[in-house]
């Protein structure tokens, strides 16, 4: 089968985007642990997915599939999310128990995220279960490692499972270190050095 074509996604493509993510991380560890059940999943994650679509599609650097079976969400240099909309969310949506244990797992993410003023920033990427196994979410990857090699940039991301960093090592990421705090599942935060 032929793997269906990568382009950057636009703002008609988001709603599709969207589904396509949160179908995605289901059953993904780190989101699954703070949003437990399914109605507090499919309440908050598309908002979640939100935050970061909306200013990867501004800035062009939202890679999908054709068929918008894939997709991820990366950030440039000098693009964010908008930091009080996500305290938001994550404030609304994480059971009281857990705040000040997700409050430490986010900060220890954080201390792992460089600052070098030419690093991208890969928040989201995901591939529809019904189609993973099927390279998408490698040819993803190395169509937005090749746009962000044009410029010998850096790029950051954090995996969220074993499986994940293992499909991200094979791209040129390398671990950093490990998150872990008190409940939370294990997120390793990973960087692909400057490819010249």
């Amino acid at each position: 089968m032929a793997l269906p074509e990568i382009v950057r996604a636009t703002v008609e493509d988001r709603a599709a985007i969207n589904a396509t993510i949160t179908l995605a991380f289901a059953a993904d560890p780190v989101n699954r642990w703070y949003l437990r059940d399914a109605d507090s999943y499919l309440k908050y994650f598309p908002k979640v997915v939100d935050l970061f679509l909306t200013p990867s599609i501004e800035s062009s650097s939202c890679f999908m599939t054709t068929d918008r079976t894939g997709a991820a969400l990366w950030f440039p240099p000098g693009v964010t999310a908008d930091e009080e909309a996500a305290d938001a969310i994550f404030g609304e949506a994480c059971p009281p128990d857990l705040l000040d244990e997700f409050g430490a797992f986010m900060t220890g993410i954080e201390s792992y995220h460089p600052h070098d003023d030419d690093c991208w920033y890969l928040p989201l990427v995901g591939v529809d279960p019904a189609y993973q196994g099927l390279g998408l979410g490698g040819a993803i990857m190395k169509a937005a490692n090749a746009a962000i090699d044009e410029n010998g940039n850096l790029s950051y991301l954090e995996a969220s499972s074993e499986s994940n960093a293992a499909l991200y090592a094979r791209h040129g990421f390398e671990v950093l270190g490990e998150v872990q705090t008190g409940s939370s599942p294990i997120a390793r935060p990973m960087l692909r050095p400057r490819q010249n």
